[in-house]
């Protein structure tokens, strides 16, 4: 049935003025992953008091933070495919639920005088797997499915970039207020404490959300309009991804390698921060998650400047030059930000340009997942998926490389390590075009 027939009839005057529901689907998209990033966070943010309680080396953490990383990269693909084959309804709201359930289990972790020292090492890094595996579907799903058919293609750059912001404040929270935590309550009730976060949003989502915008009872036949400007047909369409093409495509091979470079760098950010300001900086706890927290301040603007300059320049230039423009701008900015921030002796100078070095990555995020599901068209779950995987499977290997590399060469080296991936990750887009829609043949079983 098409969507235009789906719609119950309106008054001309209303149906000449589309209903507004997309920008609550919105809002809520961005209250997920407000919410995804302080669950994520809290770990680097309490990871210093861990580590004394729990008595972790720093290689030990950086195993509990490479199982979040590997259980985020290694379920992407499948995470967009539950996505896409159950609706962005129920396979957000499942999700959602568990980030609330494994968040409060890792508040009650026991410590070694409970049980082993080994034995809740890997307790901690079963949780953060399985955590890493439920967050994992979010934006494959969040963009390839809910973005996809809430919102116009001429409007995802922007669209991609606000949750992106969105995240980013999740994280800028997390930052003071986690370190307040761990400080006047203990680690573990940080935890505990923020776990209802997970399971009431996810009963919100479920309430209010629909897959299909015409199935929505607010949404008007002038919105539905508004969102399938542009594409092809109003027919909705359920074609699985022949795995075959979709693995093999080079433009989604080479953007996935560039995403994976750019998120060397957001991990090495998003795990080691806070403890560099800390333990290598020398700054106070408090004050250290201040800084933490500003970082993804600049980090949450330049997001959506990224998003809308994107967009600009696609519709100036074509979505070829508009994305790869906002993308390769945005990492060589990136990397030699990066390297004078490792090496200045000024902390209040170091945490500026690094912060801003993280802005140039946030500058680009919007954007990678725009072009991703241009070139993914009707299969932009696989497509992201695809995207994210690499994106988050880096995460697993920055985690061991970043201390391995402080350890043998210290932490100037360390941290420069990120501006050689952001230069690979701009060199990528030589390879690269986002006017170029993904073509297979719907006759052609999926393998």
């Amino acid at each position: 049935m098409s969507v235009r027939a789906s719609v119950p009839e309106v008054g001309l005057t209303a149906a000449a003025r589309p209903s507004r529901v997309r920008w609550v689907v919105l809002a809520l998209l961005c209250l997920v992953s407000f919410i995804a990033y302080v669950l994520r966070t809290n770990m680097s943010i309490a990871g210093e008091t861990m580590m004394k309680d729990l008595g972790l080396t720093e290689l030990q953490f950086g195993m509990v933070l490479a199982a979040f990383a590997w259980g985020y990269g290694l379920f992407q693909l499948p995470g967009g495919l539950f996505g896409e084959k159950v609706g962005g309804r129920l396979s957000m709201g499942l999700i959602v639920f568990a980030w609330g359930i494994l968040t409060l289990f890792t508040g009650l972790v026991p410590g070694p005088s409970v049980i082993p020292l080994v034995a809740g090492l890997w307790l901690l890094i079963a949780l953060r797997f399985l955590m890493g595996a439920a967050q994992a579907p979010l934006y494959p799903i969040m963009s390839g499915v809910s973005i996809a058919a809430w919102f116009p293609i001429a409007a995802w750059g922007l669209i991609n970039a606000i949750p992106t912001t969105a995240l980013n404040l999740g994280a800028a929270a997390a930052g003071p207020g986690v370190a307040w935590a761990t400080e006047h309550v203990g680690w573990r009730n940080s935890f505990v404490f923020a776990a209802p976060l997970g399971i009431l949003s996810a009963v919100l989502w479920w309430w209010f959300y629909r897959d299909d915008p015409a199935a929505h009872h607010a949404v008007n036949r002038a919105e539905v309009d508004l969102i399938r400007a542009g594409r092809a047909s109003t027919e909705a369409t359920a074609v699985r991804a022949p795995w075959r093409i979709v693995l093999s495509h080079p433009g989604l091979l080479a953007i996935t390698g560039s995403y994976f470079c750019m998120n060397y760098v957001f991990y090495l950010f998003f795990n080691w921060f806070f403890y560099y300001l800390v333990d290598i900086r020398g700054l106070p706890h408090q004050v250290g998650g201040y800084f933490t927290g500003a970082q993804w301040i600049v980090g949450s603007i330049t997001a959506s400047l990224g998003g809308a300059l994107c967009d600009r320049l696609c519709a100036r230039f074509g979505p070829r030059a508009g994305c790869r423009i906002t993308i390769v701008g945005g990492l060589l900015v990136c990397a030699p930000l990066l390297v004078a921030g490792a090496m200045v002796t000024d902390p209040i100078l170091a945490v500026t340009l690094l912060s801003l070095s993280f802005g140039a990555t946030q500058l680009t995020d919007g954007p990678f997942w725009a072009a991703a599901m241009r070139i993914g068209g009707e299969h932009a779950p696989a497509a992201t998926g695809l995207m994210n995987t690499g994106g988050n499977v880096v995460g697993g290997i920055g985690a061991m490389l970043v201390p391995l590399t402080a350890a043998h060469f210290g932490w100037v080296a360390a941290l420069s390590t990120g501006a050689l991936f952001a230069v690979v990750g701009a060199g990528l887009w030589v390879f690269i075009r986002a006017d170029e829609t993904m073509v297979t043949d719907h006759h052609t079983p999926a393998s």
